[in-house]
C-alpha cells in the first residue's frame, strides 16, 4: 500500500500565518503537488482552511485511494478553528459518497461559512459547492488567471485526463545548450548535475507511469525508479514500461491488452518487474493507457521513441534539464526523420524556468 503523503516542512511553515484567500489558494496548490501520484485515481487536491480572522490554521491534500481527502486532512489540522472560517480547495468538495464520504457534508457540519474553489467537479461526485451554498455557505470560483495556476500545479494531469480522457504525457529530457543528450562516443554520464538529477527522480515520484524504448532498456539497463539524493526509494513508485518490438530476454505472460501483445518482464533487470509493450505505435500506446486509471505518464527515451513522439504531436508536455555546457556534435536529445521543414515544427510555450544547481529546468505545454 502507498504512504501517506506528508506535507514538507515549507509548507507547514504557514500555520498561523494570516493569508487572503488568493494567497491561500497557492498555498493548496504546493499541497497538492505532494498528492500527485500517490492519489490517483483520485484528483491530487489541495486545501487550506482559514480561521474566522483570516489565519492559516489547517492544510490538507489527498491521500491515497480509501484515505481521507485534502479538505478532510485540513479540517482535522484546523479543529475548532474552522467554525465560521473559509476553506480555500483546488477543486469543488465531492458531493457524493465513494471509498469515503462526501467533504460537502464534513465542511457544512465544521461551520465552515465561506468557500473558495478553482475548478468545479464535473464527475459524478460533483455538486459540492451547490450543497454548501443551499445551507448559507458563501461560495466563490477563483478567475482565470488564479484556475491558470492551478492548472500548471497538482491538478493539471487529471483535469487533462478528464477533458481528453487520456493521461498527460510528459517528455523529460536532459541536454547541453546545443541539443545533445551524449557525447560522440556516446557517453553521457552526466551532462547535468547532482541537483539536476534528484529534481527529475522527484519528477519521476509524482506520475504514474514510466517509459523508456527497448533500446535504452537494452543499453543502460536502468532501474526506473524515484529515489532520493541517499538513494532510498520515494514512498511513491511509477509504474514501469518499455516500448518497442525488440523482444526481451526473460519475458513471459505474453497478453493482448487494447490490442497491443504486450509481456511481463519478472526478473533479471534493474527495472524488473516491468510492463512490454510490443509496438512502436503510439496510438497504440496512448490507447492503451487510456484505458489505464493513470493520469500522468513521463516519457525518458530513447531520442529515437522521444523524437517520434513529439513529431507527431502526442506529447503534452516537455520537460527540460539544460546544461551550461556545448559539445559541438554527440547524440540528439530527439531524433526524427518525420518534421523536414520548418513550418512542420512541433511548437511549445514556456511555463516555467528555473534554476537548479547548475541547470536550467525549464516545463513546457503544446502551443495550441
Amino acid at each position: 500500500m502507498t504512504s501517506s503523503p506528508q506535507l514538507p516542512e515549507t509548507v507547514l511553515s504557514y500555520l498561523g500565518q494570516a493569508a487572503s484567500p488568493a494567497e491561500a489558494l497557492r498555498l493548496a496548490i504546493r499541497a497538492a503537488e505532494c498528492a500527485r501520484g500517490s492519489s490517483t485515481p483520485n484528483p491530487p487536491v489541495g486545501a487550506v482552511i482559514l480561521d474566522a480572522e483570516g489565519h492559516v490554521r489547517g492544510i490538507g491534500c489527498t491521500q491515497p485511494p480509501g484515505g481521507p481527502h485534502a479538505e478532510i486532512e485540513a479540517l482535522r489540522m484546523a479543529g475548532k478553528a474552522a467554525r465560521r472560517g473559509t476553506a480555500v480547495v483546488t477543486l469543488e468538495p465531492c458531493n457524493s459518497w465513494g471509498r469515503t464520504g462526501p467533504c460537502s457534508h464534513a465542511l457544512a457540519e465544521a461551520g465552515i461559512a465561506a468557500l473558495h474553489y478553482a475548478f468545479p467537479d464535473t464527475t459524478s461526485f460533483g455538486g459540492g459547492a451547490h450543497y454548501l451554498e443551499a445551507r448559507g455557505v458563501t461560495c466563490t470560483q477563483f478567475d482565470g488567471t488564479q484556475r491558470a495556476e492551478v492548472r500548471q500545479g497538482g491538478l493539471g494531469a487529471w483535469l487533462h485526463k478528464q477533458e481528453t480522457g487520456r493521461p498527460r504525457v510528459t517528455v523529460k529530457m536532459a541536454a547541453t545548450l546545443d541539443g545533445f543528450s551524449a557525447a560522440i562516443d556516446g557517453t553521457s554520464q552526466w551532462i547535468t548535475g547532482e541537483e539536476a538529477r534528484a529534481d527529475a527522480h522527484l519528477e519521476r515520484a509524482r506520475v504514474d507511469a514510466i517509459v523508456v524504448g527497448t533500446g535504452t532498456f537494452a543499453v543502460d539497463n536502468p532501474a526506473l525508479t524515484a529515489r532520493n539524493p541517499h538513494g532510498d526509494l520515494f514512498p511513491h513508485q511509477p509504474h514501469r514500461y518499455v516500448i518497442g518490438t525488440s523482444a526481451i530476454a526473460g519475458e513471459i505472460e505474453r497478453m493482448q491488452a487494447s490490442g497491443i501483445p504486450n509481456c511481463v518482464i519478472p526478473e533479471g533487470y534493474a527495472a524488473a518487474p516491468l510492463t512490454h509493450l510490443c509496438t512502436r505505435k503510439w496510438e497504440d500506446v496512448l490507447a492503451y493507457f487510456a484505458g489505464t486509471d493513470y493520469q500522468d505518464v513521463l516519457v525518458e527515451g530513447g531520442p529515437r521513441l522521444v523524437g517520434d513522439l513529439l513529431a507527431r504531436g502526442y506529447a503534452d508536455r516537455v520537460l527540460m534539464y539544460t546544461a551550461p555546457m556545448i559539445l559541438g556534435q554527440g547524440l540528439s536529445a530527439a531524433h526524427s526523420s518525420l518534421i523536414d521543414t520548418l513550418p512542420n515544427a512541433q511548437r511549445f510555450q514556456f511555463v516555467s524556468c528555473e534554476r537548479v544547481g547548475a541547470d536550467l529546468k525549464l516545463v513546457l505545454e503544446r502551443k495550441l
